[in-house]
């Protein structure tokens, strides 16, 4: 299989999304924003199907990462995610990768209102890799 991201051959990750037939090596994908998600059937999306965040949330002016304290974008996007149970808790993508995998399965929360029962699977679906540890 070629890569649809670097065009090299030996692309072993496939779009889950039905009829999708792109393919691209791992670390091509994370540079190329598609998603790969580490429970379940660890399906994986390229840039096109990725899951998105639904939740309906509005910013109260500028809004910081609970995290690193650095501004958010002023939109969901694959970059910027917020809690989907207080929906006040905005953070990098990057930032909350870092605290899944400090954290581990047992402790990891949301930063605000330490939600983990809806947090937690909406992190899941966003490939977000949380170890058990």
């Amino acid at each position: 299989q070629r890569c649809y991201v670097c065009g090299e051959r030996g692309a072993t990750v496939t779009c889950g999304h039905k009829g999708c037939k792109r393919s691209f090596h791992f670390p091509c994908g994370r540079e190329d924003s598609c998603i790969s998600q580490f429970i379940g059937l660890y399906r994986s999306f390229c840039r096109e199907h990725r899951p998105e965040q639904t939740v309906q949330a509005q910013q109260d002016g500028d809004t910081c990462c609970l995290l690193c304290l650095e501004p958010v974008e002023e939109k969901l996007s694959f970059t910027t995610m917020v809690c989907p149970a207080c929906m006040h808790s905005w953070f990098h993508r990057d930032c909350i990768q870092q605290q899944a995998l400090r954290a581990g399965i047992f402790c990891f929360q949301c930063p605000l209102c330490k939600d983990s029962e809806r947090f937690l699977p909406e992190m899941y679906n966003m490939g977000i890799r949380v170890p058990v540890r």
